[in-house]
């Protein structure tokens, strides 16, 4: 079993960064593909980004490409989501998932991950 804890989230004003970090319990962390999806009110959840265990591979929305940035720290049992350039389009709870131990591949499929977190929320102002 894996328990999933975001935190970071909060309210900017556009243009500024928010960096996001979610806490990971349980097994092979550093095994696991972990992802950031986002829902705003209204909307279905969407992908935003992944990051394979190792680090290596990383995949982003493009609606977020060049202003985000995912990196783990295995060490920690943590993953990190840097926000920069925030726009109000960016205004959604956050959530971490991640994917069954031994994935090695990055996927914007929200079946891939078996565990969520509770999320965060991200509110920019204009």
């Amino acid at each position: 079993q894996v328990q999933l804890v975001e935190s970071g989230g909060g309210l900017v004003q556009a243009g500024g960064s928010l960096r996001l970090s979610c806490a990971a319990s349980g097994r092979f962390f550093g095994s696991r593909t972990m992802a950031w999806f986002r829902q705003a009110p209204g909307k279905e959840r969407e992908f935003v980004t992944a990051i394979t265990g190792s680090g290596r591979t990383t995949y982003y929305a493009d609606s977020v490409k060049d202003r985000f940035t995912i990196s783990r720290d295995n060490a920690k049992n943590t993953v990190y989501l840097q926000m920069n350039s925030l726009k109000p389009e960016d205004t959604a709870v956050f959530y971490c998932a991640a994917a069954e131990y031994g994935s090695d591949s990055v996927s914007r499929v929200p079946t891939t991950y078996l565990y969520w977190g509770q999320g965060t929320q991200v509110t920019v102002s204009s």
